[in-house]
């Protein structure tokens, strides 16, 4: 709307070299004041003990909207100016961490940071050895038998066709030393 406003020639370069820079000081003093809101609510939240990853969240934007702001152009003021307000800036917060925060850190942390764990076999019953045996299903059936054989004890893990080569035999002693201390 701004930019139809200028290109149209209801502003001169005059005003519109005003408005940017008006814009960007009521932005600024918009961003200094959301960000002191912002650093009382990170500093109330951690002493409650909580993680304050809106608040986190929040600065970071207000960051990003104290460079639109100071970046000449009304385009900018005008994104920066959305990244201030809080009724914009809340699903802008949302959309980020929902779509950057999270997939990102589900990256480096194999999905331990939000919880999306594959805490056994694999996520999908997937043919690996090519021989018909799914993987990530039942691990205490062996090759799509029902688990008539659980609990055995065999040493090849229940699984049929084991050799003695599987095996490990492990002897081991125990030594004392408490009697033999010199005091």
């Amino acid at each position: 709307m701004l930019v139809a406003i200028v290109s149209s020639g209801v502003l001169t370069p005059v005003q519109t070299v005003a408005l940017v820079v008006l814009t960007g000081l009521v932005g600024m003093l918009l961003v200094r004041a959301e960000g002191r809101n912002t650093l009382g609510r990170f500093q109330r939240k951690a002493a409650s003990g909580s993680v304050p990853t809106d608040e986190l969240v929040d600065g970071g934007l207000l960051i990003a909207a104290g460079a639109f702001l100071l970046t000449p152009g009304l385009v900018t003021d005008l994104i920066g100016l959305l990244l201030v307000v809080p009724p914009t800036r809340y699903p802008i917060r949302i959309a980020i961490k929902r779509w950057v925060i999270v997939p990102y850190l589900d990256s480096k942390t194999g999905g331990f940071a939000s919880g999306n764990v594959w805490t056994f076999g694999f996520p999908d019953d997937v043919d690996i050895d090519g021989e018909g045996n799914p993987v990530g299903g039942d691990p205490f059936s062996s090759g799509g038998e029902s688990g008539s054989d659980r609990g055995s004890g065999d040493a090849t893990g229940g699984q049929k066709g084991g050799s003695d080569d599987d095996v490990v035999d492990v002897e081991y002693e125990r030594v004392d030393d408490g009697d033999n201390r010199d005091s």
